[in-house]
């Protein structure tokens, strides 16, 4: 299983529009289980409320753990997304 930590640097954190970005992309990889954790709490990537759960702000660590037929285009693919700033 495929795995990083990174810190998410938005200026809000992951709130509604990003993490609704975030999904959306998490969601392009059908084959391939995608989880991500803040502080030992992990939730499925490819749902809007897990990933608002989180509460994921400004300077936080984050890891994403992949599995699956994309696993490692898909952990890449987020990684870059989240370093990117998910639009904002």
């Amino acid at each position: 299983m495929p795995k990083q930590t990174l810190v998410v640097h938005n200026k809000s954190g992951l709130h509604a529009r990003p993490a609704a970005l975030f999904v959306k992309t998490a969601k392009g990889f059908a084959n391939t289980t995608i989880q991500i954790s803040k502080d030992g709490l992990a939730h499925d990537a490819k749902s809007i409320l897990g990933v608002l759960t989180l509460a994921i702000s400004r300077g936080t660590s984050v890891t994403i753990q992949t599995e699956g037929d994309e696993a490692e285009a898909a952990l890449a693919t987020l990684v870059e997304a989240i370093e990117s700033g998910l639009g904002e």
